[in-house]
């Protein structure tokens, strides 16, 4: 059942103000009572007079009617300005309304199916806001990808990108209730931190006052182990930022990761916590974004298997076989080249081979147990074989590669020292992290998700870019 707030009442008259043949603002007096109400609410009040406060997006019209396409934020809705019922005012008044004039605005609300969320608003009186200060910028027509980036300030109004912020806001709320659900605890990282956590050459480095250096953080999750052996279970979720020199379409300078850490956990269990976050995740936006995922002409059918769970397992060497068979049949994605070579064990992944094991299955893939060399130095290895680490990376279908890396973490003082030292890291920079070890512990694990990454496959995206409010790329620091 959905329960809708009740309307507030706009009693007596309003006394709204128009654009004058002059300068100033013209006063137009809407008699009427009416309710005050969102777009996306409209559909409760048919047969009823409300009032909006919405911007104009787009008119057309001529003789005696005009069309006026407008938003406020919650949805879209297309008003009818007839000059047989209003005042001959209102009528001129909507004449010279301008793309993206804010204006309070009175009407009829009538059911139509043919109409985006079913519904259209005669209108029976209107009042701008303000004075527009000049022409608006994003006209209904082409404008290239670095224009609108430029503007993205602006762009955010436009449908496409209003849409992608809404899935956003979805993922976002379905990872805090998922989390929530299964007893987890907040816990916010620090964006300063000493040390890096996988390599030092994707670091932004800080200088404190000339006195000493800090880094940007590239991830949560060892500030976030500390809070699983306090609280058992926790994520954080904020930004992240990694120094990389590329322009590919999968990075951003600056990105939100969901990281959980869990006590006690173990690799397999790592792996279930991730299928039923990422089902559950696509789940509730299916659920909830309808109109957002056509507006993006989303073919949400591509979405059911990853909703429904069931994520086939692989290791990383019966992961090497199955791109290798692509790449020798020739059975390749469009958007990877024919040269493409396999993948020599002890290699990782490239774009082009995540892409080929998207292809090959109708979900999201986990792909477990790559070899302990080319990951990070705090992967537990795989009793087995110790040339493998327990961890995981979860690729999403369609080419959107990985979009989820985890990993059982060394539990063992001695090793976890051990690799440190391997790896050249500062000793004393992880003196506190090596204490998680000393004092009390115990099988752990975790993983980091980009939030960019899984939006972007969601929305059917071609560019990262669009998957975040304002994106910091190497070639983008506006606006």
């Amino acid at each position: 059942m959905v329960v809708v707030p009740a309307p507030v009442p706009v009693h007596g008259t309003v006394s709204a103000h128009l654009h004058g043949p002059g300068t100033a603002l013209e006063p137009v007096i809407i008699r009427a009572m009416a309710f005050i109400s969102s777009i996306q609410d409209l559909k409760h009040h048919v047969g009823q007079t409300v009032t909006l406060h919405a911007w104009l997006t787009d008119k057309s019209g001529k003789g005696k009617i005009q069309f006026l396409k407008l938003r406020d934020g919650s949805g879209f809705v297309q008003a009818t300005v007839f000059k047989g019922d209003v005042e001959e005012a209102v009528f001129e008044a909507a004449k010279r309304l301008t793309q993206e004039e804010a204006l309070t605005i009175t009407g009829e609300v009538r059911a139509d199916e043919r109409a985006p969320g079913g519904v259209e608003l005669s209108v029976r009186g209107l009042s701008p806001v303000s004075e527009q200060g000049g022409e608006y910028p994003i006209t209904p027509k082409e404008h290239g990808i670095e224009f609108l980036m430029d503007h993205r300030h602006l762009w955010l109004r436009h449908r496409r990108p209003w849409a992608v912020m809404r899935v956003r806001d979805s993922v976002q709320r379905a990872i805090t209730d998922f989390f929530h659900g299964e007893g987890f605890v907040r816990f916010d990282a620090p964006f300063f931190t000493p040390n890096a956590a996988e390599g030092t050459t994707e670091l932004f480095e800080i200088d404190l006052f000339g006195e000493d250096k800090a880094y940007l953080s590239q991830t949560g999750q060892l500030h976030a182990e500390a809070g699983a052996f306090a609280f058992g279970k926790v994520y954080t979720s904020g930004p992240t930022f990694r120094a990389e020199k590329s322009k590919t379409r999968r990075h951003l300078l600056e990105f939100w990761m969901i990281e959980p850490e869990v006590v006690p956990s173990n690799h397999t269990q790592n792996l279930d916590l991730q299928e039923r976050m990422l089902s559950f995740t696509v789940r509730r936006v299916l659920e909830e974004c309808v109109q957002e995922l056509e507006l993006l002409g989303r073919d949400t059918a591509k979405l059911a298997g990853a909703a429904e769970g069931n994520y086939p397992r692989v290791t990383y060497t019966q992961a090497l076989e199955i791109i290798r068979s692509h790449i020798e049949s020739g059975d390749l994605p469009e958007n990877v080249q024919q040269d493409v070579q396999p993948v020599e064990w002890g290699d990782d992944l490239g774009a082009p081979h995540e892409t080929i094991l998207g292809h090959h299955f109708d979900r999201p893939v986990m792909v477990e147990k790559y070899p302990a060399a080319i990951k990070a130095f705090y992967m537990q290895p795989d009793p087995e074989d110790p040339r493998l680490a327990l961890c995981d990376d979860v690729i999403a279908p369609e080419g959107y590669g990985e979009i989820i890396g985890g990993s059982e973490r060394i539990h063992d003082y001695a090793l976890l020292k051990s690799r440190i030292e391997e790896q050249g890291l500062p000793l004393e920079a992880f003196d506190w992290y090596l204490d998680l070890r000393r004092f009390g512990s115990t099988p752990h694990a975790g993983y980091g998700m980009g939030l960019e990454r899984v939006i972007a496959w969601i929305c059917g995206l071609d560019h990262i870019r669009e998957a975040i409010p304002f994106p910091r790329m190497l070639t983008r620091m506006r606006p």
